[in-house]
């Protein structure tokens, strides 16, 4: 399936030495990790809170065990594995044709993978932090503890993600912006550009080639060379990364 569409993509990719990919939460859903805006994802199921609540920075303050217990069941998924999409990329980027990942995700699926320049929009689940006395824990400590993870020190340990109400880091969004604006090619992936700032990037590019791989139609009409409505990872596979 999709022997033209791989075949063009292939071809662009050939042609392209500075290649960008920004993807989002559907690169991951081919390891078992839902989305969120998918006819399956997670704001189509029912809570008594709505998913943006719950993910919100007021929520965490005010609702913190309520918000564990969603975050630990729904947002972390430490048994994950790396997919085709998340190998081809780290791939690309080994055979220097991919200079970096802009990406939505916090799973830390494309480090697992081997990609080394991953510029992580929302953040990581694998960095969390005691809000009293700054010391580190990783996702297998905060998923593991009963309840509210805790501090040694007794301070609250909170993920180094990104939620509703707060702001973006300004040194990954200079350096994403700055990727994008010196790619010859950008491959967005996974992704509804719904989500804003961050679905704002793509208007820096001025490279050649532009494409879009993405299971539903994306809303933000882009003005891709190519578009591939299929999972991610089943089209990235079959690429060739030449040396």
């Amino acid at each position: 399936m999709y022997e033209n569409e791989v075949k063009k993509l292939q071809e662009m990719i050939d042609d392209s030495s500075n290649i960008v990919f920004f993807g989002g939460a559907g690169v991951s859903t081919e390891s078992n990790i839902p989305d969120f805006r998918s006819a399956d994802g997670l704001y189509r199921q029912s809570y008594k809170y709505s998913p943006e609540q719950i993910v919100s920075h007021s929520f965490f303050v005010h609702h913190t065990e309520a918000f564990y217990e969603f975050y630990k069941e729904k947002m972390m998924f430490l048994s994950a594995q790396p997919n085709p999409a998340h190998r081809k990329l780290a791939e690309l980027e080994a055979k220097g044709k991919l200079t970096a990942v802009v990406t939505q995700n916090i799973d830390g699926l494309h480090q697992a993978a081997g990609s080394r320049n991953v510029l992580e929009l929302h953040g990581s689940i694998h960095r969390n932090y005691c809000q009293k006395c700054g010391r580190f824990y990783d996702a297998a400590y905060v998923k593991h503890a009963e309840g509210v993870p805790r501090c040694q020190c007794g301070g609250l340990i909170k993920p180094d993600v990104v939620l509703y109400e707060e702001g973006l880091d300004s040194g990954i969004i200079q350096k994403s912006i700055r990727a994008i604006s010196q790619a010859d090619m950008l491959i967005i992936g996974g992704t509804s550009l719904v989500v804003y700032p961050a679905a704002g990037f793509i208007d820096y590019f001025r490279g050649k080639h532009l494409v879009v791989i993405n299971k539903s139609a994306t809303a933000k009409e882009v003005g891709a060379e190519l578009s591939i409505a299929a999972p991610i990872g089943q089209i990235l596979g079959q690429i060739v990364v030449s040396q």
